[in-house]
């Protein structure tokens, strides 16, 4: 005898997740961490869509830093909020510093979003979209970077007390994930075709005085260098004050630890330094970028400064930019100085006019690409082993173990005599150079 099929219910099709992300690495990361979970509910999720679909939710992870990246994020609210209005995505939900920071504000301005969430409430957000938290996924993320790099936070908040940095009252205090997470966490990347690894923190330096009572990013990378698969691990966002040289004695150990490392120095005048709540002086910090040179006598170092900052005279600017001059680094980039709310400097008067800011960043830049020039011009006729990342027009695009994505130069391959495969390391003879770019052929 037959048994009549029961008819069940037809579960209905979640609506697709659009993620939208904005600002730097972290937030990268963060949504990244996001969407795994959203894939492990069984949601369709993007990222960024060139199209959206009028039943789309989008989630807009936001930068509250500086004044920019504070009006890119209220504008991409504002955007995807008339797209609501218009009936051409289903719901609006905003995430991130900048709500964590302003929600109240945004809240009473823009009321066409539906929900909003802080830094810290991915479990909360999750649950607003009927998604659980599931704790196995831990580690587990959807890459928005090509497969074979991403970033890899390692800790979270700032326990720094600079004094122009609203990244505190954002992100809350320093707090480092264990070793062992870590670990695992590579080995999943690893797994499935990540080759470099670029370690990001607010402070890489302060990794682990919360957790293990000391600094212990020496032992992490030599933990995560051990991971099979793994070719380069890279170190950005170090800070100058109380630097653990033992991490140098790694990169001299380690094959796959790049040569490289982003140290934010803000600037340099012994008075810019005091102000902004630095920790350390002029003479500290060129003994510092000394003896790391001397350390490691091939590194990179690439540096952020600020120009600007309240009280900074013509003097200091000078100072500064003959600093440069002398210093020479590898990498560099420059800001104006943005005055934060709840900041110790907005408690300063923000007396350097925008036009001056400006100004003064542009000549920063102007005597950094002289010296990128001359930097990249003794690189002709050396070989390099060279990470592809995008073929590009006629180019295959790549780069150096002395090179980020996104911000450092890049080493172009003429694709019409050249082969390479996008993810692979291929060695690279340098024939020209130009200011920010490398261009070489492939030898064996």
């Amino acid at each position: 005898m037959k048994t009549k099929e029961i008819n069940k219910p037809k579960q209905e099709a979640k609506p697709r997740v659009n993620v939208v992300t904005l600002g730097c690495s972290k937030n990268i990361y963060d949504s990244e961490v996001l969407m795994g979970q959203l894939k492990g509910n069984q949601f369709d999720v993007v990222h960024e869509a060139s199209k959206v679909k009028k039943d789309d939710i989008i989630v807009i992870n936001t930068c509250g830093f500086i004044d920019n990246a504070k009006q890119e994020s209220i504008d991409t609210i504002l955007q995807y909020s008339d797209l609501k209005e218009q009936g051409k995505v289903g719901k609006v939900i905003v995430t991130g510093c900048l709500s964590e920071r302003y929600k109240p504000e945004l809240e009473a301005e823009i009321g066409n979003v539906d929900s909003w969430f802080g830094t810290n409430d991915l479990q909360n957000l999750l649950g607003s979209l009927g998604a659980n938290y599931r704790h196995e996924l831990i580690g587990e993320r959807l890459l928005t970077t090509p497969s074979h790099f991403a970033y890899f936070k390692i800790a979270e908040g700032c326990n720094r007390p600079c004094s122009f940095c609203a990244i505190p009252l954002m992100r809350g205090k320093h707090a480092s994930t264990p070793i062992e997470q870590l670990v695992d966490n590579a080995k999943n990347l690893a797994k499935n075709g990540t080759k470099e690894l670029i370690l990001i923190a607010q402070d890489l330096t302060y990794y682990g005085l919360d957790l293990y009572g000391k600094r212990n990013l020496d032992e992490l990378l030599r933990r995560l260098s051990d991971v099979n698969g793994i070719e380069w691990i890279r170190l950005q966002y170090a800070y100058p004050s109380g630097f653990p040289m033992e991490i140098l004695d790694v990169m001299n150990e380690r094959e796959n630890i790049c040569k490289y490392l982003d140290m934010p120095l803000q600037h340099i005048t012994d008075n810019m330094l005091k102000s902004m709540r630095r920790g350390i002086t002029k003479q500290k910090t060129i003994d510092l970028v000394n003896e790391i040179r001397d350390k490691v006598p091939n590194i990179a170092l690439r540096t952020t400064l600020i120009t600007g900052y309240p009280g900074e005279t013509e003097q200091d600017f000078e100072e500064m930019a003959q600093w440069v001059e002398d210093t020479r680094f590898d990498r560099l980039g420059c800001f104006t100085y943005s005055h934060e709310e709840k900041t110790h400097a907005h408690t300063l008067v923000d007396d350097v006019p925008d036009e001056v800011k400006q100004e003064r960043a542009d000549a920063i830049m102007e005597i950094q690409q002289g010296i990128s020039f001359e930097i990249n011009q003794t690189k002709v006729g050396e070989t390099f082993k060279v990470l592809v990342d995008k073929k590009d027009g006629d180019f295959f695009v790549g780069r150096t173990q002395f090179d980020s994505p996104e911000v450092d130069n890049e080493v172009l391959i003429d694709a019409t005599n050249n082969y390479a495969t996008v993810g692979s390391f291929v060695n690279v003879k340098v024939d020209s150079a130009e200011d920010f770019d490398l261009y070489g052929q492939i030898v064996k």
